[in-house]
């Protein structure tokens, strides 16, 4: 694929239909990424996406905590909705307010960890949020291939055929995305108020029954009360179950994920998620606590164990009971809809979550900056996760339990310590009991269902292990994405007549010894006259784990000797950069003068990778050979 070359980064230019359709959209410019696709959409648009995810949990949530909780489900269903309300929803709806960008809550802890430690931790937090996501996609798309072949008007071939229909559902959710992201808020929005409306003729139908009939009331408090010793025992064991319930709490990274694509500016942004997050944690609490008590009352609990006509689909069994088959195989069809694009969500997530870091951290190639390609790989990882794990949605339920809880407890571990800095006492303390809470609901889950770490380590291992390859072979690159000259630095090179002659000096004591020493070296090994005017250059390193830098060229005179002073994340890169926006400015090819380093190229070039400087000539070099292919415009490296 041929390149342009562009200062701060080369640019893929596509080349042939396909191609030109699958880079469609890029975006490459960190500002550009930060405001996320061009179309907008209101708040309530945006919250169907989301939703899609969060809301298609009714399908399977009161099943779950029938299977938990017994005829303690209504009881366990509230502290999860307390947890919701009084947790969760705080939590994220402050992480709107601080990270309003889509990075999250992750990007509130990437401050907290220095330099490379905090890029490996936020890798990390990838993986598992990487968990959550493609997790969110197979097991959805599994759980309504489930819904499928239990209806009873499924044809006959499809039975036994429960990995290719889920393999099917998966490659019809990425055609959708790869035809746009407002086609795929369309369908969400459809989706959602279908869904939501059956669910509500559903729920109030089956309170209607229970009203009709008290003695069912009657009959479950006396159950209680013959089956636990009071109501401390009742509320102590429903917190102990609660845990299992926590499948259901998804939908709110998703929510800060995407807060780009909501219409307006920053504040309006802000505004617009807090409230679709309120919103949709309000109507799903109100639809948890109705189903998991009319499902309680109106379900025989054999029904919701594995081969029972209410196990995984405790709504479509009253739905089919009480409203008949017909409303019953719509409400089918309307769940395994939502079920199907439950992993939009998902999907939507990565794409918004993913651009804001690998790429910056140069840890992925530029192609990741359109949505196409990247639906693409997901839907090929989604794939692969659907054939390992036989389409099996109880096999992977430990998994996305796990990256759900964990990305909700590094929220409130990120709301508590922000809390904390800003001096609100109260606000911190509130947020840290928030984390506990969450911190013991994850270990209970990773005690009892310890594959989901598994499968999260297996991510985390593979974004590392890639993103490692991809920083290697992209470190020749530019990677300033601006070069900016303070004005005596300016003066200077307006001044120098349109030959520029630059001496590369590491400071050290940067005493005029070291001044005289390094430009007698000069005049020696190039036989620089001494009327020629140089200037020197040197770049320091305060954070060799950034990718791209802004350089900022400070003008410094000392002992007579001209100094261009520049922080970089990276020597040779910055070389590089300044020589051709030397050579721009003036239409003058400049020179830059190095001697030669001691030591291994090996090590050396290790210790460029890591710590941005290692054998700077011939990688200054390099640089400049992949950004200009043209001899006559190159700038010209001497090393002596």
């Amino acid at each position: 694929m041929p390149e342009v070359a562009r200062l701060g980064r080369s640019v893929a230019t596509p080349t042939g239909p396909v191609r030109t359709w699958l880079l469609e959209g890029l975006q490459t410019d960190r500002k550009e990424i930060e405001h996320g696709p061009h179309a907008k959409h209101p708040w309530w648009r945006v919250m169907c996406l989301t939703g899609v995810d969060y809301f298609s949990t009714l399908g399977y949530q009161p099943g779950i905590a029938a299977l938990a909780a017994g005829f303690l489900s209504p009881l366990a269903t509230v502290f999860l909705v307390a947890l919701t309300l009084l947790g969760a929803l705080p939590v994220y709806r402050r992480v709107a307010a601080e990270s309003p960008y889509g990075q999250g809550s992750i990007a509130m802890l990437e401050k907290l960890a220095p330099q490379w430690w905090g890029k490996l931790f936020v890798l990390a937090l990838l993986g598992f949020a990487a968990t959550d996501f493609v997790i969110t996609m197979t097991l959805s798309a599994a759980d309504a291939t489930a819904h499928i072949l239990e209806n009873p008007f499924a044809p006959h071939w499809l039975q036994g055929q429960r990995v290719p229909v889920t393999l099917f559902l998966l490659a019809l959710l990425g055609g959708v995305f790869l035809m746009g992201f407002t086609e795929a808020i369309g369908i969400a929005v459809i989706l959602v108020l279908v869904y939501l409306a059956l669910n509500a003729v559903v729920v109030v139908t089956s309170i209607i029954h229970v009203l009709q009939a008290p003695q069912m009331v009657v009959d479950w408090t006396h159950t209680l009360d013959a089956g636990y010793s009071g109501p401390l025992a009742m509320i102590g064991l429903s917190l102990l179950v609660m845990p299992k319930l926590a499948l259901g709490m998804s939908g709110f990274e998703t929510g800060v994920a995407v807060m780009p694509v909501v219409r307006g500016d920053v504040r309006q942004r802000i505004t617009g998620t807090k409230r679709l997050l309120t919103v949709a944690a309000l109507v799903m609490s109100v639809f948890l606590i109705f189903s998991s008590f009319v499902t309680t009352m109106l379900i025989p609990h054999e029904e919701f164990g594995e081969g029972g006509k209410a196990s995984g689909r405790a709504l479509a069994y009253l739905a089919h009971t009480f409203l008949g088959e017909w409303f019953g195989s719509v409400y089918d069809v309307s769940t395994i809809a939502i079920l199907w694009f439950a992993g939009a969500s998902a999907m939507a997530g990565l794409i918004n979550l993913v651009p804001r870091y690998l790429p910056r951290y140069g840890m992925a190639p530029e192609w990741t900056g359109a949505v196409r390609p990247l639906v693409l790989v997901f839907a090929a990882i989604a794939f692969a996760i659907t054939i390992i794990f036989d389409a099996d949605v109880d096999a992977q339920g430990g998994a996305y339990a796990t990256g759900v809880l964990v990305l909700m407890l590094s929220a409130a571990v990120a709301v508590t310590l922000s809390a904390f800095r800003r001096g609100q006492t109260a606000a911190s303390i509130g947020f840290g009991l928030i984390a506990a809470v969450l911190a013991y609901t994850l270990v209970d889950n990773v005690v009892e269902r310890p594959d989901g770490v598994k499968i999260a380590s297996f991510f985390i291992a593979a974004i590392i292990i890639t993103s490692v390859i991809s920083r290697a072979t992209r470190s020749t690159e530019l990677r300033v994405t601006e070069v900016d000259l303070d004005p005596l630095a300016e003066q200077w090179v307006n001044g120098a007549g349109g030959l520029i002659h630059l001496i590369a000096n590491e400071p050290h004591q940067r005493d005029q010894d070291e001044y005289n020493d390094k430009l007698r070296e000069q005049w020696f090994n190039h036989r620089l006259r001494s009327d020629e005017p140089v200037m020197f250059v040197e770049v320091t390193v305060p954070d060799a784990s950034e990718f791209e830098t802004e350089l900022h060229v400070r003008g410094e005179e000392r002992y007579g000797h001209r100094i261009l002073r520049i922080e970089s994340s990276a020597v040779p890169n910055s070389l590089a950069a300044l020589l051709l926006h030397l050579r721009d400015r003036t239409g003058a090819v400049p020179h830059i003068y190095f001697h030669w380093a001691e030591g291994n190229p090996v090590l050396a070039m290790l210790r460029y990778l890591v710590f941005g400087g290692g054998d700077v000539p011939p990688l200054t070099r390099e640089v400049l050979r992949k950004a200009e292919p043209d001899l006559e415009r190159r700038p010209h490296v001497h090393v002596g």
